[in-house]
């Protein structure tokens, strides 16, 4: 038993004395080398992981991600004009959807049109932008404010990234009520 037990601890020190040198030892042997060495793969190569020759990650055409709607007029001014003349808004009219509206306006619109809607903003007083115009001034539809806030319109950019389908309703909605008051 005590030179079992010998042993034992003679094979520990050997072990000990070999593991604790300081020379760099490299290993020899891989068993699964996809696992040391990655292959990288570029994306949307043709490869023979990518046989199918799909494209990952693209939606297929024609389809619209979830939560979107469709808006089927151009960014030109014939679109600008069709929205102004057809387009109407699908939220129904309450305090719910103006305060979310009032709410999104100051946040993104007030800076240049004002809290009041005459054009006269934060960047407008400092000289940052000038001609912002007065809602009272200005033809305005809810198609035509929506199809702005989609694409833009002269110095303005679009927000469309910015705002959700429901939240440029919203503010829509805000303008009006804004233009209205200005009109009294």
């Amino acid at each position: 038993m005590k030179n079992y037990l010998n042993a034992i601890i003679g094979l520990f020190v050997i072990g000990l004395l070999v593991s604790c040198n300081d020379d760099k030892r490299s290993r020899e042997l891989q068993y699964f080398p996809d696992m040391y060495v990655a292959v990288p793969y570029e994306a949307y190569s043709e490869h023979e992981v990518f046989s199918r020759k799909m494209e990952a990650q693209h939606a297929p055409e024609g389809t619209i991600a979830r939560g979107e709607h469709v808006y089927d007029y151009p960014n030109s001014e014939q679109g600008y004009q069709a929205a102004k003349a057809e387009l109407k808004s699908p939220l129904e009219v309450n305090d719910t959807n103006e305060a979310k509206g009032k709410e999104l306006y100051t946040m993104y619109c007030a800076v240049c049109h004002g809290k009041k809607g005459d054009g006269k903003g934060v960047l407008v007083q400092r000289e940052k932008f000038l001609g912002v115009p007065n809602y009272k001034d200005r033809d305005i539809t809810e198609g035509s404010i929506y199809h702005v806030l989609m694409y833009g319109r002269n110095m303005m950019g679009s927000h469309s990234s910015q705002l959700t389908y429901d939240e440029r309703w919203q503010v829509v909605q805000h303008v009006e009520t804004l233009r209205n008051e200005l009109l009294k």
